[in-house]
């Protein structure tokens, strides 16, 4: 039985490592190309500000969710200590925040900038859009601060509760109320960052579609059809991978408390997976950075 838990932890830290990883050079190389974009210009439009924060967001949230699986799988006695656990699972829930509000945050923009409604509100909205991404990243950030306090606030607090003289953890002596609180918010925000996604591309869809539909009739050129089909099927694909990552997020939070080391490994090989492609998604459809990725595969086959 200890064999196999150890080859459970073995295939687990180096299956997660893989895909951490890999999603993490994904999103610095995004990081990269745009900080030297930065330098060259002095300057970033409302595109690059958000694909900015977006990778440092999915970067720092790939490397303090690995590093909590890591040491929970292979050194879980660590977590006892108090100044271990709760700073490692404040930043992980924090930059976890962060990359689904700045998500939220590109589809808005790419909703506001794309799409075409005669709706006065939608019309201030595009107009006013480049003005309005600084406040949404800010606002963005600012939740994720609090809710990476709230983390801080109730792990400080189940550890002063439940570690006894012993130095074991007592599961009977969680506070209920103040877990639920706790896993509300933390739910409330997930449904409410998915609605935004799921509302804005639902938008953009219905938009491209009317827009196709009218090309169609009026025998518009076929090039400007299959760019519009294109742009219909990435969003439509981002819709599917982020629902189902909201469906993984919510069964993580029912299956935090169990015992299934199966149904964790499983989620959590989704949820390490989602950052690393979706963002490489995005390289695909940004001219500029799959330009330099592609530049830079063959240096890195000769190397």
């Amino acid at each position: 039985d200890q064999f196999n838990v150890t080859l459970y932890g073995v295939t687990a830290v180096v299956f997660m490592t893989l895909q951490a990883f890999a999603g993490m050079w994904i999103n610095a190389f995004i990081v990269s190309v745009i900080c030297m974009a930065w330098v060259k210009k002095k300057t970033l439009n409302s595109n690059e500000k958000i694909l900015l924060l977006l990778g440092c967001s999915r970067f720092w949230h790939l490397c303090f969710s690995w590093l909590y699986s890591f040491l929970s799988i292979i050194y879980p006695h660590c977590f006892y200590v108090q100044p271990i656990y709760t700073p490692t699972a404040t930043l992980q829930r924090s930059f976890e925040f962060s990359n689904l509000w700045v998500t939220a945050c590109l589809s808005v923009f790419y909703c506001a900038k794309i799409a075409n409604f005669r709706n006065s509100f939608f019309i201030y909205l595009k107009v006013k859009i480049d003005r309005i991404v600084p406040w949404l990243l800010l606002g963005s950030q600012l939740l994720s601060l609090a809710m990476g306090i709230l983390v801080y606030n109730t792990s400080s607090k189940e550890h002063s509760n439940n570690f006894n003289c012993q130095g074991n953890f007592s599961k009977q002596s969680i506070k209920i109320d103040v877990f639920f609180l706790t896993y509300f918010v933390i739910g409330s925000g997930f449904v409410t960052s998915f609605m935004t996604v799921t509302f804005s591309a639902l938008l953009l869809l219905f938009s491209l579609q009317r827009h196709k539909r009218n090309m169609q009739t009026n025998s518009m050129k076929d090039l400007s059809m299959d760019a519009h089909i294109k742009a219909m099927k990435s969003i439509l694909s981002f819709l599917v991978m982020y629902s189902v990552n909201f469906g993984f997020l919510i069964l993580e939070l029912t299956f935090t408390m169990n015992e299934e080391n199966l149904m964790m490994f499983l989620i959590y090989a989704f949820l390490y997976a989602f950052p690393g492609v979706h963002s490489l998604i995005l390289i695909f459809s940004n001219p500029k950075l799959e330009k330099t990725l592609l530049r830079i595969l063959p240096c890195l086959k000769c190397k």
